[in-house]
């Protein structure tokens, strides 16, 4: 077996999952058809939970180095009284404003310090699986080659060729909206910046004040929209800036870049299909409003990484990598939910949505609406399957709920007092183990755990501003598999054999 593993797609998607896979120490290829990084930005955003993400990994500070950040967002393009991320229970309540060119720079010097090899210019053309591994087939410019991996996940966007080759089903709705982005020169100076409703769809507006390269978004509503692979033309870009903005912008060379783009709303029927996964766009496509796409992706490989790795290393409990699917395509199904609603209340009928839109920015008004809607568009509603007498809820997994408040969510960022001084519980998880934290002066749940220390840190600390639980474990993703209020140990062990097989593997 050359690899454990063959991640396509050089994404931020791609690249997470690679460097999580590598952290817990899988051999892990990532390809890519591309021969260099696309260079623009389809997406600019990092949302809380992304951040959060990135903290449990030790990588914040390098996202937050020269980035802006906003505590407040729109909801359907109402700016008026726009989501409160001070509504949000979280120690980073904002969201980074980092370009994807930037994201996939900085994922791409992770990788690097890892030793995660990346081969540009190999496109996936075939698979074969068997009960043992799957057979890649890869074509390069020097001709095809064949790969031989445990397994092997597609990151590779929504046309994903490995979730065509797969066979897995790709059901949802067909387009209705015709949509171009440009970031083109505009010869013209002075021209607000703006998000603007027209009658007949929508355009961004985002040049600088003395003109030159920006960006512009028009959305047509009721339009014929051609296939996404189609290429747009300068001449089509003013045409449509024409027919929704109502006047003519002088819009001209040099053109960084052009796509088109549609509210053309699947996901995948199954995000496993025996060795081979699906991740990011390949698993779900939805209409590109709220920086949803991006972060979503990164949260199926958080969630996929660790326990595609323990699959590998030999120790995943029964169950453990189907989660995955049954975890993150529940998620995903609430974020092609809330992208349809937004884009269904920027229609420009007035006869019907303008009224909606009123009503809707009146409830935005109101702070448990508010944080409702700021916690879906953030990632951090999210609830997983919890500890073995728990289950979930809609949000992330089946069965009853879950016994303690804090089962299934993402860990709270606790200030911990130990040993070796003060730290975050953050830090802990920084190597993408998971942690077993004991705030008890007994000890009872760490002795506990002591069984499955090869596998989790056990960790015994004090919580001086007060915590949350007595006792709890964390799984590598940050979410928590079980917790307790007093010093018992009572469901841990079921918990730790869930998530992190029987006792005595080694």
């Amino acid at each position: 077996m050359e690899y454990d593993i063959v991640v396509a797609g050089s994404g931020p998607v791609g690249l997470t999952l690679a460097c999580e896979l590598r952290l817990a120490g899988v051999r892990v290829l990532v390809v890519d058809r591309l021969t260099e990084p696309a260079g623009h930005d389809r997406a600019g955003v990092l949302h809380t939970r992304t951040v959060e993400c990135l903290d449990i990994r030790g990588l914040l500070d390098r996202f937050e180095d020269g980035a802006d950040s906003v505590s407040g967002l729109p909801f359907a393009g109402i700016f008026s009284k726009g989501l409160d991320h001070g509504t949000l229970d979280t120690g980073h309540p904002y969201s980074l404003l980092v370009p994807q060119s930037r994201t996939e720079e900085l994922l791409t010097a992770r990788a690097a310090e890892l030793g995660v090899p990346i081969r540009r210019g190999h496109e996936v053309v075939a698979l074969r699986q068997d009960p043992d591994g799957v057979r890649v087939g890869i074509r390069t410019a020097d001709g095809d080659e064949e790969v031989r991996a445990g397994y092997l996940v597609g990151c590779d966007g929504g046309r994903s060729t490995v979730r065509r080759l797969a066979g897995i089903p790709f059901p949802g709705l067909a387009a209705s909206v015709s949509a171009m982005i440009g970031y083109v020169t505009l010869k013209e100076k002075d021209v607000p910046r703006r998000w603007q409703r027209t009658r007949t769809g929508v355009v961004v507006l985002a040049f600088p004040p003395e003109g030159g390269i920006g960006r512009v978004v028009v959305i047509e509503y009721g339009r014929d929209h051609p296939s996404p692979q189609d290429p747009v033309t300068l001449e089509e870009l003013r045409a449509g800036v024409h027919r929704v903005y109502g006047r003519e912008l002088d819009l001209a060379e040099p053109v960084s870049w052009m796509s088109r783009f549609s509210d053309a709303t699947r996901q995948a029927e199954r995000y496993r299909s025996g060795r081979v996964l699906l991740a990011g766009d390949a698993a779900h496509i939805h209409f590109p409003i709220g920086g949803q796409g991006l972060n979503t992706g990164v949260h199926d490989a958080m969630n996929l990484g660790w326990k595609l790795a323990a699959q590998v290393n030999g120790w995943a409990p029964e169950g453990l990598l189907d989660s995955y699917h049954e975890e993150r395509h529940r998620a995903g199904e609430r974020v092609l939910l809330y992208t349809r609603a937004q884009l269904a209340l920027m229609n420009p009928d007035e006869h019907h949505v303008t009224a909606l839109r009123e009503v809707f920015e009146e409830l935005l008004g109101l702070q448990d609406t508010n944080r409702l809607l700021t916690a879906a568009l953030n990632g951090v509603d999210v609830r997983y399957g919890g500890s073995a007498q728990g289950g979930g809820t809609p949000d992330g997994g089946g069965g009853p709920e879950p016994r303690h408040p804090l089962d299934g969510l993402f860990v709270p960022d606790l200030v911990l007092e130990g040993e070796h001084g003060s730290s975050r519980l953050a830090e802990l998880l920084h190597e993408g183990r998971g942690v077993l934290l004991d705030l008890t002066e007994e000890g009872t749940p760490a002795k506990a755990a002591r069984a499955w220390d090869h596998r989790i840190d056990v960790v015994r600390a004090r919580c001086p501003a007060g915590a949350p639980a007595g006792a709890l474990l964390v799984r590598p993703d940050g979410h928590v598999a079980w917790a307790a209020d007093d010093g018992s140990e009572r469901g841990l062990r079921e918990a730790l054999a869930r998530w992190f097989g029987p006792q005595d593997w080694r």
